[in-house]
């Protein structure tokens, strides 16, 4: 798997707070940002196989 750059344009309050949470967990605000995005989208695709298991074998 390779890296891509993805460029962002944010405003200063945001960027303190993405800082500030980084901080927190000993981070960069790049390691804290990918891994927020790598978390919510395991997130939403764990919600979808949830949804299509339900559908396939009927809501308990």
């Amino acid at each position: 798997m390779g890296s891509t750059v993805l460029s962002l344009r944010i405003d200063g309050e945001l960027l303190d707070r993405l800082k500030g949470h980084a901080a927190k967990r000993g981070m960069s605000v790049q390691d804290y940002v990918v891994r927020t995005l790598i978390r919510d989208d395991f997130d939403e695709r764990f919600k979808t196989s949830v949804e299509e298991t339900e559908r396939f074998y009927g809501a308990a």
